[in-house]
This record gives C-alpha cells, structure tokens and sequence, in this order.
C-alpha cells in the first residue's frame, strides 16, 4: 500500500488537498482511503458527504473515514479495567461506567495511530491519505511510536519476563510486591501495536506531502517541518504551494501579495526537489468539482529512501564519519550527547534518540561538523573494544 500524509502548517488547506490527493488518486483507479483527523467535519465539508466513525464512499474507489477518540478510548479503558480487575478490587477503588468517560489529552493521537495501522494493514486499499494534524503536532505525532516503544523497553524490560516463575520469590525477598503479570502483558501487547504503526510509517512507501501557502511564514513552516521530517528519516515526496494568486489581474491591490508570492516559489523551487502550485478558486474548495480543478498530484513514485551513511575514513583519517542530512538546520540549534549505545540528536525543537551502527558502538565521538545541510559526526575506535591486527 501507497501511504501519503499530508500535513502544514494551521490554516494552510491541508485538509482540503488531503481530500484533492485522494480523489485524484481515485481517479486514476486505485482503491483509495481518505483518513481525517479533525474534531469537525471539515474533510467531509471538502469532499460534499458527511464523514464519521464508519467508513462512507466518497467517490467512485474513494472511502472516507474519520475515526471516533471518544469511543476508542472508552473501549480502551473499559478494557483496561477488565484486566486489572483484581488489583482494583485489592485496593477498593470504584470501577468507571463507559457512560462517564470522556477522553484525555493524547487520545485523539492513539486513536489516529491506532486508524493508521488499521487502515495501511487492510487489503482493501491500494492508496492511504492521511490529513494530518498542523505541522508541529504531526510530528510530535509520528515520533510517539518510537518514543513510546523506547520508554516501554527502559519501564518494563522483555528480558525481565523470562524471570516469570521466580518474581513471587523475588517478591517475598525484597519486600515488596513485583510487577504483576498483566502490566508485562499488556506492556507487550502495546508494544506489537506500536511497532505495527511504526513499520507503516518508516515503510518504503510512505511519503509526506507538505502543504503550505507561499510567503515569509509559510517558508519557515517548510523549513522547520523538513528539518523535523529529516531528523525522524522522513521523506517528502512533494510541496504544495496552495492558493497560488493568478499572476495577471486587473486588481492593482494584489499586485504585492503576488509578487511576494512569486519570490517564495521561486525560493522554494530551488530549495525542493518537486514543488507544485494550487491556484486560489476565489473561494473555499467544495464538492468533487472544486477538488478536481485543484489539479493536485495523485500518486507519484516515492523518492529514494533516507539514508545515514558510515564513511569509512580510518586508512585517511583515523575516524568513521557517520552522515546524517539534516536540511534546514542551524549550528547553534544543534546539540549531541552520547549516552551508552544511543546517541541523543537536538535539533531546534526536535529531538530523536537514535541506536548506533554497531561498528560505532566501539567507538568513541571526536567530534561534529554541518555542512550544506548534512550533520557528520566523527568516531575514533576505542582501544579497548576495537579488534586489533594480528
């Protein structure tokens, strides 16, 4: 399955073009969903049907679909509660009826995540467009699986479960209660899941499409996102210029708005390897008529996959230069910290904690440079662990 996701910047039209990428994706005959994410039913109000929690057609070989948080997470909880019977009537505590649970922060997320891996793992769909949330929520949002997999191996490790016959004992030695069996379940279970979502998102065939209106505060949202998607090994197959003003109008007054805009093409055309322009039809896209006179690009081969390269440089120069692009960024927003096997990546407000290649376990930093948008990092072999020759 093709995945595009689609995000920008708040009030860019993403929702709208997220609707145009998959009615065009339709069009060209593939069996096509169309997955929203906002609270309101503003992909419905673009494609002309009403959208919810079951799945509706939109178009000939186009499905919409917008999932419900708050039965998810009621779903989710009641669950919850189900399997911690005993230890919530251990402690007395009052079990919630679904009737009274309204969802917390970040249920939106895993109810979107948990669509995500539904919708990429059916064999009812050639194509997957997600309308993404703005930009800095989406990705907050794609690194979560990640992020959650990695506390979940520190919290509650999966070697620890091969000790399963002897945490009662371990339990009466130390004085206190181990952990019970359910939480390891349930952590694994949690774990299957969140590698599920993972896989789509960092699988070959899924791409991002950043949606943006050309300007000053559209640049920095590209720039800023692309820099977020690089550190995550995100690729991005095409950028989006929405409501694009006609260069030749009889209205003196959008003679600035569009030459601001041509310079932000132009800009952007050299920055980008595919940028493409959406014209502004004058007034909010609605119905499959309006969508298709977008001429938005359905689906296109992906780009090569992200790649972080080891340089071997030790006949040269003594080191091992590991590689990593990172478009966009700036010197003084970067910061590396080396911890263990992992080494921690800061770049402006995005952080990733990433394993290290095996050979640069053995080693040790000796230092970084960035240039023309590529992070290298350099590791001498430490003594003590590098095989020595004979």
């Amino acid at each position: 399955m093709r995945t595009i996701l689609i995000t920008g910047p708040g009030g860019s039209g993403r929702t709208t073009l997220a609707a145009a990428t998959a009615l065009a994706a339709a069009a060209e005959g593939t069996r096509t969903l169309v997955l929203g994410t906002d609270r309101t039913d503003s992909l419905g109000a673009a494609l002309g049907v009403k959208t919810g929690p079951a799945p509706v057609e939109a178009a000939p070989h186009l499905t919409a679909w917008r999932p419900d948080a708050a039965q998810d997470f009621r779903r989710d909880l009641t669950a919850l509660q189900d399997r911690a019977a005993t230890a919530l009537d251990l402690l007395g505590a009052s079990r919630l009826d679904p009737e009274e649970l309204t969802p917390l922060p970040g249920a939106e997320e895993l109810a979107l995540l948990r669509a995500l891996r539904d919708a990429a793992l059916s064999e009812k769909y050639d194509t997957l467009v997600v309308d993404l949330p703005p930009a800095p929520q989406a990705l907050a949002l794609l690194a979560l699986p990640e992020e959650l997999r990695r506390y979940l191996r520190r919290l509650l490790p999966p070697e620890r479960q091969a000790a399963r016959a002897l945490r009662p004992v371990l339990g009466r030695l130390a004085g206190v209660p181990m952990p019970a069996e359910w939480l390891y379940e349930t952590a694994g279970r949690w774990d299957l899941e969140l590698a599920a979502v993972e896989a789509v998102v960092a699988d070959r065939d899924t791409v991002v499409r950043l949606v943006a209106e050309p300007g000053p505060a559209g640049a920095e949202a590209l720039r800023t996102a692309g820099l977020g998607l690089a550190l995550r090994g995100l690729r991005t197959d095409v950028v989006i210029a929405n409501r694009v003003l006609p260069e030749a109008s009889p209205d003196a007054w959008l003679a600035g708005p569009v030459a601001q805009q041509r310079k932000s093409l132009e800009e952007w055309r050299e920055s980008y390897d595919d940028v493409r322009s959406v014209p502004h039809l004058g007034h909010d896209p609605r119905g499959t008529d309006d969508l298709t006179a977008l001429d938005v690009p359905g689906v296109r081969p992906a780009p090569p996959a992200a790649d972080w390269p080891v340089t071997d440089r030790l006949g040269e120069d003594g080191v091992l230069v590991w590689q990593i692009p990172l478009p966009g960024a700036v010197r003084e927003e970067l910061d590396l910290v080396r911890r263990g096997d992992e080494l921690v990546v800061t770049a402006g407000r995005f952080r990733r904690v990433v394993p290290l290649p095996s050979a640069l376990r053995r080693c040790t930093v000796d230092g970084a440079a960035l240039r023309e948008g590529e992070l290298r990092i350099r590791f001498v072999p430490d003594p003590g662990l590098w095989p020595q020759p004979r």
